[in-house]
């Protein structure tokens, strides 16, 4: 009896300390909702749309120990449409996040692998579709990639340990082609937490974004331009008081020899040549938290656009206004409705840039003014 007992305590023991060691968490989120158009071409539009406050979702993560204060990581991370269920960014099996690295206490996390950019990691949570939003509320043409449009390829990745309320990290995404800088990427950003002020900037650059397959940046995957080069900075702050918090972001997209966007196609002047884009967004959001299980937030952004072409500078612009409300039906289930209005004006350009076009909806309106209206479910696991 003891020959058995005692060598199935000690696999029960080994097995029980491997568990310790390391874990693997599959997770996901579901996000499946009715939206509403008021003009696509001149039409209303009714359609189920998935993954718009969240990108609907599977993963894997984990984490092994190696000693010493040194752990193994990695995540994949599938993104997918619940309609179809096709799989999302561009039908990459894991285009929302797919890397292994490894992270230490003391001196912080290096990753290797399809990741976010720092304008995603830090700048993106001081906004409204960065944090409790998404989608919708996106500022135009997600110029910044505060919403996460894009991730970049062949990617390291630093992330610092935190010293007191500070973070800061930065990437470098190789271009894997024989022209060393052809669809490169590199970025860096931080954080500073103090109380319930949070402080954040990033900086970004793409040199020939999109231009090949197998680059920093996918190109027909996911992409906010394709074009020459591409710039992104910009900072912000939020602050949280009691049950309220507000924010405020600026940020400015510097886009050179712009070919088309990801969101709304090809960019031709009606004569001339277009040498650059220049996009400013002011942001201002706020939220209160009425109940814990109930919130309300709202957003408004400025865009003022500088778009430079042989015939001289114009300057679109535009406004967005968005107001959600989200109720929690248990810890992993909740109900949100979001609408949110966009206005063009300023100088013409003869481009599709002169209608309006709330990233999320069906496709571009026919005159200066859009509104989307969005009722939806969300399932965390």
């Amino acid at each position: 009896m003891n020959k058995r007992i005692i060598p199935a305590l000690m696999a029960s023991a080994l097995a029980t300390s491997a568990m310790a060691q390391s874990s693997v968490t599959l997770y996901g989120v579901i996000d499946e909702g009715f939206d509403y158009t008021n003009n696509v071409s001149g039409s209303k539009v009714y359609e189920l749309q998935s993954g718009f406050a969240q990108g609907s979702r599977w993963g894997l993560k984990g984490t092994e120990d190696l000693g010493g204060g040194l752990r193994a990581v990695f995540q994949l991370e599938n993104g997918f449409n619940l309609n179809n269920g096709r799989l999302g960014q561009g039908g990459l099996m894991f285009g929302r996040q797919a890397y292994v690295g490894l992270t230490s206490d003391s001196f912080g996390t290096v990753t290797l692998g399809r990741q976010y950019d720092s304008v995603v990691d830090y700048l993106g949570p001081v906004t409204a579709n960065g944090n409790w939003a998404g989608y919708l509320f996106s500022h135009p043409y997600d110029s910044d990639n505060t919403d996460n449009t894009f991730r970049v390829n062949n990617t390291v990745k630093y992330t610092s340990p935190l010293f007191g309320g500070l973070q800061f990290g930065g990437t470098y995404s190789f271009s894997n082609d024989s022209g060393f800088a052809n669809n490169r990427q590199y970025s860096a950003g931080g954080t500073y937490t103090v109380g319930g002020l949070v402080l954040a900037a990033a900086y970004l650059q793409a040199n020939s974004p999109s231009a090949t397959a197998g680059g920093a940046i996918n190109n027909g995957g996911d992409e906010n331009f394709v074009a020459n080069a591409l710039r992104v900075f910009g900072a912000g702050a939020s602050y949280t008081f009691g049950l309220a918090n507000v924010g405020f972001a600026y940020t400015n997209s510097y886009v050179r020899r712009p070919v088309s966007s990801g969101y709304v196609g090809a960019i031709t002047p009606a004569s001339g040549t277009l040498s650059s884009l220049r996009f400013q967004n002011f942001e201002v959001n706020g939220k209160y938290q009425f109940t814990p299980a109930f919130y309300v937030g709202a957003m408004y952004v400025y865009t003022r656009t500088d778009f430079n072409s042989s015939g001289g500078q114009l300057n679109p612009i535009y406004q967005s206004v968005g107001l959600m409300g989200d109720y929690l039906l248990s810890k992993r289930t909740d109900v949100y409705v979001q609408g949110v209005y966009q206005h063009v004006g300023g100088d013409r350009t003869g481009t599709v840039l002169d209608v309006a076009y709330i990233p999320g909806a069906d496709g571009v309106s026919s005159g200066g003014n859009q509104v989307v209206v969005r009722v939806a479910l969300r399932h965390k696991f």
